[in-house]
């Protein structure tokens, strides 16, 4: 059991190191749109989410890459990289997917439930990834899996209370929206075995 921990460990941290360029790239390429919104004085963020106009429903795409200032984008840095290199690890096609599915299904629901209020930053997508990695260990309940989620809720275990009102500049509607939606892609991969083939390469590390 321990030789085949330290296998799946091996291999899980050699495919993060390999995927770590990746990574680094999304970050860079936030970074730079962020640096380029505040030199133009951050009209770019009037592309968020505004709930049930149809200006807002831009944002569904383009909120998560918007953030109010340099300390809401560094303080989102952290736990969107730690989080998504857990699943970039586990295969780039099924972190794209993810990815893709977490932003549109909290965006929307932003945009159909969320107060009349713009909605920015990738805290959404924070917690649709804490959502994901959460249910991908009560799903598929092996070492790796669970050593994964007690990571998460170690780090970022305060990710659950953002999803209740607190501070009316804070969206919480997104921060509910994106965990339910991890939680959402997690359940929909379980339940139908066609997406198998999205979690081959996650299966290599959790058998």
């Amino acid at each position: 059991m321990l030789a085949d921990l330290e296998k799946n460990y091996v291999e899980l941290f050699a495919a993060a190191k390999q995927q770590l360029p990746f990574m680094g790239y999304l970050l860079f390429y936030l970074w730079l749109i962020n640096i380029i919104n505040w030199i133009l004085r951050s009209p770019l963020n009037r592309l968020g989410i505004y709930p049930r106009s149809p200006r807002g429903l831009l944002g569904i795409i383009f909120s998560p890459i918007l953030h109010a200032d340099f300390n809401h984008l560094f303080f989102n840095c952290i736990p969107l990289f730690v989080l998504g290199m857990f699943i970039l690890s586990l295969g780039e096609d099924l972190f794209i997917g993810v990815t893709v599915l977490i932003i549109l299904l909290q965006g929307i629901l932003v945009w159909l439930f969320g107060r009349k209020y713009l909605h920015i930053g990738a805290s959404g997508v924070i917690s649709g990834y804490f959502g994901f990695v959460l249910a991908l260990a009560y799903f598929y309940p092996t070492i790796i899996s669970l050593i994964l989620a007690f990571v998460a809720i170690y780090y970022f275990g305060s990710i659950i209370f953002g999803i209740f009102p607190t501070a009316e500049a804070v969206s919480w509607e997104s921060h509910l929206a994106g965990l339910a939606s991890g939680i959402l892609i997690a359940y929909i991969l379980y339940s139908y075995p066609k997406y198998e083939l999205l979690l081959e390469h996650t299966f290599n590390f959790m058998q």
